[in-house]
Parts: C-alpha cells; sequence; structure tokens
C-alpha cells in the first residue's frame, strides 16, 4: 500500500508507491509555528502517522467544517480573504503512530482544504497539513483510511 511524506522544510506531500517513488507531490502549508506535538502549541507534529478517518465524502469543493460538520457555506475564491484558515472541502484526519505524537488526534491535526491557497507553499497553519482544495479532493480519493504518513522536518 503506498504511503505519504510530509515534508515541512519543502513544503510538500508526496505520495509514495511501494518501491519509494514518488507518484505524486502536493504543495502543501504546515504550521506558521513550527514543529512539535504539545498540546495548544499550534505546531505541525512529526513522525509516523495514519489516517483514521476521512470527512466529507462528495462534498462540494469549497464546503466549510466546523467540528468536523458542514456549516452549509460553501467557501468560493472570489469571496472576500479572511485572516482565519478554514476547513474547507475534505478532512483526512491523523492519529500519531510513536510516543511523542500520540497527541495528534486529539489536537485534531487534519490534512484539509483551505481558504488560504494563496499561503500554501509557505508555513502558515496552525498545526494542520493545507493543501489547495482541488488537491485534497484527489488526495482524498487516492488514500484509505489507514494509510500511513510520515512528516519530517
Amino acid at each position: 500500500m503506498p504511503h505519504l511524506r510530509v515534508s515541512v522544510s519543502a513544503q510538500r506531500l508526496d505520495i509514495l508507491a511501494d518501491d519509494g517513488s514518488v507518484s505524486r507531490s502536493f504543495p502543501v502549508s504546515t504550521a506558521k509555528k513550527g514543529t512539535g506535538s504539545e498540546p495548544n502549541s499550534h505546531k505541525t507534529p512529526l513522525g509516523w502517522h495514519q489516517i483514521c478517518q476521512k470527512i466529507g465524502d462528495n462534498a462540494e469543493s469549497g464546503t466549510h467544517f466546523v467540528g468536523r460538520k458542514p456549516t452549509g457555506r460553501v467557501w468560493k475564491s472570489s469571496d472576500p480573504v479572511e485572516e482565519k484558515n478554514l476547513v474547507l472541502t475534505r478532512i483526512l484526519w491523523l492519529d500519531g503512530e510513536e510516543d511523542y505524537n500520540k497527541t495528534s488526534k486529539d489536537r485534531y491535526i487534519y490534512i484539509h482544504g483551505t481558504n488560504r491557497e494563496d499561503l500554501i507553499g509557505t508555513p502558515s497553519s496552525a498545526g494542520c497539513v493545507c493543501l489547495r482544495n482541488a488537491d485534497v479532493i484527489e488526495l482524498y480519493d487516492l488514500t484509505p483510511i489507514g494509510t500511513r504518513i510520515e512528516i519530517i522536518a
């Protein structure tokens, strides 16, 4: 089964084939405050995780989620810029597999779409791994629950 790798330094998420080759790569945005697993740190956790839940099957691109539930609002790129990084389109919820990152699920660390697509490629999230909305749909469709993901510095 393929696995994922997020490089914080490169601001990239790669889908890796069984032989280790990169089959697909996406630009991302990780935490503005850097890396770490401490509760309330707003940092992106390092290490091995797995996708424990997927939320947003067939939701319209730009669907706004709060508490993992659609709000009824659909963000459009023509909407006024909001400072807050919204959780949009799809959610892949991460669960840490290592002692030091076991907090990831309780910290609600996700891979998700964002209204701040202009910031993709720069560290600007509150801990999550953000993708462009079209990219998170593609990733969501390619990765089953249980897919492993390594987040590296």
